[in-house]
């Protein structure tokens, strides 16, 4: 499976669980709340600054272990 910048985070998460490491790592701790988990993640890479295919390569990485 790809991980794309239309999915949203909460959806990633349900896919695999261990994906919450990486956006702890990138500092996106509000992906736990409503709001955080209902944003695509290109939306959740804009809100922090965040590099989205630096982050997609390694949410990619996880899923694909």
């Amino acid at each position: 499976m790809e991980i794309v910048k239309e999915m949203r985070v909460g959806d990633v998460l349900a896919i695999e669980p261990k994906t919450a490491e990486i956006f702890m790592g990138f500092g996106m701790s509000c992906f736990a709340c409503p709001m955080g988990e209902g944003e695509t993640i290109e939306e959740a890479a804009m809100v922090h600054g965040i590099d989205l295919d630096e982050l997609l390569k390694m949410l990619n990485n996880v899923v694909n272990e």
